[in-house]
C-alpha cells in the first residue's frame, strides 16, 4: 500500500476510529518534505491524553507488523521525555522480532506546511541517548571514533533556542551559518553534526528542529546516528555552556 495524502484536513489531524471511539493525532508542521511517500507500512499511534494533572502518551501498536515499514504518528503536543523511552522500546522490539525484514524502515509522520501534504522523516538508524548524556561529553569519551572528523555540537535547549558549541545562533541564520562555519573551520575533514534536545521540548518542536538540521546534509556534512535527549539536571557539572 502506498500512503500519500493531499487534503489539508487529512494531514493536520489524523482521526482514528478504535471500537467506536474516535481519537485524534495532531501532527506537527514543517516547511520541508524529507520523504513524500512510503509503501508497505504499518501505523503506530501516540495519542495525547490528560489524566487529572498528568499528561500521558497513549500508544496503539495493534496494527504493527514487524516486517513492514513503521510509520510513527505522534501527537505534536507530547514531550520528548514521554515518547523517547517508548520509541526506544519499539525500536528494540522490531529489531529483535522473530520475523524481520532488513529493508524495512521506521519513519515519523508530519505535515508539510508548504505542499499541504503528509511527509515522513526516516529514523531507522537513530540511536537515542536518554537523560544523562550530551554529545560534547560523548565525543570526548569516544575521541578515537571522531578524531578524523570535524565535530559540531548542536543543542536545542528548553526554550527551543539553538546553540552551536555553546554559542547561540538565530534560527533564520542557522543553515547558512553552519555551512559557512564548517567550510571555514573543517580543514577538509568531513563534518559530523551531533544533535541534542532538551527532553522538555515537544514532539512538534523536535520535528521542526530535525527537518531543519536535515537540510544541512551533503557529501561533506552528515548527521550523527546518535541523538541525545537530555535532562539538564542530570548532566555532569562542567562549567561550560551547552
Amino acid at each position: 500500500m502506498k500512503l500519500r495524502l493531499h487534503k489539508l484536513g487529512l494531514f493536520l489531524v489524523l482521526p482514528i476510529l478504535f471500537s467506536c471511539k474516535k481519537e485524534d493525532v495532531l501532527l506537527p508542521l514543517s516547511d520541508v518534505s524529507v520523504m513524500k511517500t512510503i509503501e508497505d507500512h504499518s501505523p503506530i499511534y501516540f495519542f495525547y491524553e490528560v489524566n487529572d494533572t498528568d499528561t500521558l502518551a497513549n500508544i496503539n501498536t495493534k496494527n504493527s507488523i514487524s516486517t513492514t515499514n513503521w510509520i510513527f504518528n505522534i501527537d505534536k503536543r507530547l514531550t520528548l521525555d514521554l515518547i523517547i523511552p517508548e520509541i526506544k522500546l519499539l525500536q528494540h522490539k522490531k529489531k529483535n522480532s522473530s520475523h524481520t525484514n532488513e529493508a524495512a524502515i521506521n519513519v515519523f509522520s508530519y505535515s508539510d506546511s508548504i505542499t499541504k501534504s503528509l511527509a515522513f522523516l526516516p529514523f531507522t538508524d537513530v540511536q537515542y541517548k536518554f537523560d544523562k548524556d550530551f554529545s560534547k561529553f560523548f565525543i570526548k569519551e569516544h575521541s578515537d571514533l571522531y578524531f578524523n572528523y570535524f565535530n559540531l555540537t548542536i543543542n536545542f535547549n528548553k526554550e527551543n533556542k539553538i546553540t552551536v558549541d555553546g554559542n547561540e545562533v538565530e534560527r533564520a541564520e542557522f543553515i547558512a551559518f553552519i555551512k559557512d562555519f564548517t567550510d571555514f573551520m573543517s580543514e577538509g575533514k568531513a563534518t559530523i553534526i551531533h544533535l541534542n534536545f532538551d527532553k522538555r521540548l515537544t514532539y512538534g518542536e523536535y520535528i521542526q528542529n530535525k527537518t531543519l538540521a536535515w537540510q544541512l546534509t551533503s557529501e561533506k556534512i552528515q548527521l550523527s546516528s546518535y541523538e541525545f535527549i537530555y535532562d539538564e539536571e542530570k548532566l555532569p557539572e562542567c562549567g561550560c555552556k551547552l
